[in-house]
């Protein structure tokens, strides 16, 4: 059936815009406004405040931007990701998005190549995508409701030595049950199988992937991965990204780069495994005074915990240990930088008197011999305030570190 959006619709949701969607669905259950399609006109209400900030950018340009259900939403890139993505691409290329969803990819890519065909099996993705599209005057989007793999078997190779030049994919990481899939071949579509294809209809392959895979096992799944980024924002590891050559299945040594987003900065971090496997940490105890850090989670996932230590100039506390210190303040380090205030070594009568000290603290702990919320049990102190604690191993101790955010 196709999406109805009626004259009245849009002004439903503008005057509607503040009201609780469940109330609304009460208000409205079994009654008609005519063929004003009230229970897509609520979901749009629902969806602009649940995804106000992952999709701020795309809902500020198109205020009247279609979501046809509240999963679509979810599953959704954000706006801050889309645009990383579509980074990535030479600006007159042309892209195969083969799993578009609602789309929030294929439209940051059409800001920046040249035309994008957007593939999608599920029709009300793919008629609200198509409105989108047409709403936004995006004329180099094409549109195509199919299944990915039905329609790249479909597609003719030509003269031409490559029907695009990208081929964008995110793979559905969710099983039948509702389960986390994990590696790529379990994905739907299996991109591994599909690398055949894929290799007579496009130049590059990049394929976005569930941050919990293993990165040297995917770059071995991929002949010809060029690059491999963990993208994330300071609190959280959102995504593993493969680039892939697909003229060229012999790359040797990919290149790990390790991507930390903000609404206003890109913090990139690069190296090889073999850059890893050849660094060398220091390491030290650290002392009041000093400066921790705590590495981003995307640099956490990317692993480059020796060569954090020999490109930065900070000493790690422990092997294990992955937190690092400096006498003097490193402004560029890939992470969280925190003022030491004090240190307690791990022993009773230093857990009383912290107590004493920081009767409200945020506890964390690294490598250490219980989880964060056993140790702030174990404390009698409450969560809270902008002091935190970092338990941790450093050297042949343990200690707990009291950190605050430098005021400078």
């Amino acid at each position: 059936m196709a999406i109805n959006i009626t004259q009245d619709f849009w002004p439903f949701v503008e005057a509607n815009s503040k009201a609780d969607p469940a109330a609304l669905c009460l208000k409205y259950h079994g009654k008609s406004l005519g063929d004003l399609d009230i229970d897509l006109a609520i979901t749009q209400i629902e969806c602009r405040r649940k995804f106000a900030k992952k999709l701020s950018e795309t809902l500020k340009r198109d205020p009247r931007f279609l979501i046809p259900n509240s999963l679509s939403g979810e599953q959704a890139t954000s706006d801050l990701l889309a645009q990383y993505h579509a980074s990535l691409l030479e600006p007159s290329s042309t892209v195969l998005d083969m799993t578009a969803g609602l789309g929030i990819d294929t439209l940051h890519l059409a800001e920046r190549v040249k035309a994008v065909t957007a593939i999608e099996i599920d029709q009300n993705k793919a008629q609200a995508l198509a409105y989108n599209v047409l709403h936004l005057d995006r004329n180099n989007i094409d549109v195509v409701h199919d299944d990915c793999i039905e329609f790249l078997n479909k597609s003719q190779i030509t003269g031409q030595r490559f029907l695009w030049d990208y081929i964008f994919i995110d793979p559905h990481r969710r099983g039948d049950h509702g389960q986390r899939l994990f590696a790529l071949s379990d994905c739907v579509p299996d991109v591994i199988s599909l690398l055949p294809q894929l290799r007579r209809r496009a130049h590059w392959l990049i394929i976005k992937a569930s941050p919990m895979l293993d990165i040297t096992r995917m770059a071995a799944e991929l002949p010809g991965c060029t690059q491999i980024l963990s993208i994330g924002t300071p609190t959280e590891c959102k995504e593993l990204v493969a680039i892939v050559d697909l003229t060229n299945d012999e790359v040797s040594n990919f290149e790990i780069k390790a991507v930390t987003l903000t609404s206003s900065t890109k913090q990139e971090f690069e190296f090889t495994a073999l850059e890893e496997r050849e660094a060398v940490a220091s390491y030290a105890i650290p002392r009041e005074g000093w400066f921790l850090y705590e590495p981003y989670p995307s640099v956490m996932k990317a692993a480059p915990y020796s060569l954090l230590s020999q490109r930065y100039g900070v000493a790690k506390l422990h092997p294990n240990t992955h937190l690092y210190v400096s006498e003097d303040l490193v402004p560029d380090f890939p992470g969280e930088a925190l003022e030491i205030w004090n240190i307690y070594p791990f022993m009773s009568k230093h857990i009383k008197r912290l107590h004493i000290d920081y009767p409200q603290i945020n506890v964390a702990t690294r490598n250490f011999d219980m989880p964060a919320e056993t140790l702030r049990k174990k404390l009698g102190v409450r969560d809270g305030g902008e002091m935190r604690l970092f338990a941790a191993t450093a050297g042949p101790r343990q200690l707990m570190m009291v950190v605050k955010k430098p005021d400078y």
